[in-house]
């Protein structure tokens, strides 16, 4: 009787673990790609592993949604876009941006992008000081430097992998206040 419990008790809990893991369609195209180049058949090797790509950019698309703040005191939000480009496309990108308003018609555009291999050329310009000075003033946003242009828009690169670009037809002041209410710490971790 015992061994029957067990027995059970393993098939139950194996139940309940397998839907969760059968549904994770990022590891069946990986799972599908190895199958695949163990076969030989690297057209769909390749093929599996550029869908586990787009899954990965599309899971992160999401994630950047969940970033992007809400609209502040007196400001309106849209709904949240969220795209993600295959690498196939501009070296592959992941991206999250809203648009905001406020009564006087001022609007303010956050976005979010990672995954792409435009932030990575950028990258050396914005971590150095004197290059990033000469494309604008620099501000300190939390423990994060950026660039403030003179029309107020702000760029910041978030761990090296990660831009934030803050603009529209508003004030500077609220471009600010718009990137201060992004949480820079979570998207570091990502």
């Amino acid at each position: 009787m015992p061994l029957l419990r067990i027995v059970l008790s393993a098939v139950l809990l194996a139940a309940l673990v397998l839907p969760a893991t059968a549904a994770d369609d990022i590891l069946d195209a990986i799972d599908g790609a190895r199958k695949a180049y163990q076969a030989g058949d690297m057209p769909n090797a390749k093929q599996s592993l550029d869908l586990a790509s787009q899954l990965i950019a599309q899971k992160n698309a999401e994630a950047f949604s969940a970033l992007l703040p809400p609209p502040l005191a007196g400001w309106k939000a849209e709904k949240v876009q969220a795209t993600a480009v295959g690498a196939a496309m501009f070296g592959g990108a992941s991206a999250a941006s809203r648009s905001y308003s406020n009564v006087k018609g001022d609007t303010v555009e956050v976005s979010i992008t990672g995954d792409s291999a435009m932030i990575m050329q950028f990258g050396p310009m914005l971590n150095n000081p004197a290059l990033a000075g000469a494309m604008g003033k620099l501000v300190r946003i939390g423990n994060q430097r950026g660039i403030q242009t003179n029309d107020g828009d702000i760029m910041m690169l978030v761990a090296n992998k990660i831009m934030i670009q803050v603009q529209g037809s508003a004030d500077a002041a609220s471009k600010l206040a718009y990137a201060q209410a992004v949480d820079v710490a979570k998207l570091s971790k990502m």
